[in-house]
């Protein structure tokens, strides 16, 4: 399992999240939380760069592809294990969502402001109550930490789509079962303008994409 890549940035994304990190001759695909790449942008890191960056590793059965997502450091990254850790929320999902400082979003949990997590991609009024719920009183230190805080929002959160990380989550998963990517990502845009309540809980979401894609009633 992979947890720490140190080595040249071949590709810095401009908006997008994924950047490419030359290891060894090896180019790793990582994804970047929107607040780690903010962060990144404000370091002036550029493409020739070398950094080193704590790495989430996730696969399972279910989505074979390993996803690779990148922190600055391991206080950022033990938040997320946090967040992944509440029901519905996974690594795709969560990933989407952290367009704000960690200790922005902490606040919020320990102050019970579900509004401010509502403005996270993908994040409903169930999920951020689920999100409060479960990390209520367990993120305190994080919110605490001042030198991860901001009182702007991040640069451009209007033009991220709420249902992206849903609907990658859901790919994902679905052609780890032996679906085509399109099949299911046009099954599930589908599914989601029928009943987008859906978008909260990625579980409901796939019983019943699977349901439209083999025909079961």
């Amino acid at each position: 399992m992979i947890s720490y890549l140190e080595g040249q940035v071949r590709r810095m994304p401009v908006d997008g999240p994924v950047m490419v990190l030359l290891v060894g001759g090896i180019g790793y695909e990582i994804t970047l939380p929107t607040f780690v790449h903010h962060g990144l942008q404000e370091r002036n890191i550029v493409e020739g760069d070398t950094i080193g960056l704590e790495i989430y590793y996730h696969v399972t059965d279910r989505q074979p592809k390993p996803v690779l997502v990148g922190f600055q450091d391991t206080k950022q990254k033990t938040f997320f294990e946090r967040l992944i850790g509440v029901e519905g929320v996974g690594p795709s999902k969560a990933a989407a969502a952290l367009i704000f400082p960690v200790a922005d979003i902490a606040r919020a949990i320990e102050d019970e402001d579900s509004t401010l997590l509502r403005r996270m991609p993908g994040i409903g009024d169930r999920a951020a109550q689920k999100i409060i719920a479960s990390l209520r009183g367990k993120v305190t230190d994080w919110a605490m930490d001042a030198s991860s805080s901001s009182d702007a929002a991040p640069a451009k959160p209007a033009e991220v789509d709420p249902k992206d990380a849903v609907v990658q989550e859901g790919v994902d998963i679905l052609v780890g079962l032996g679906h085509r990517p399109n099949d299911a990502k046009v099954a599930i845009s589908k599914v989601l303008e029928s009943d987008p309540e859906l978008a909260d809980d990625i579980e409901a979401l796939i019983r019943e994409v699977f349901r439209s894609l083999t025909g079961v009633a």
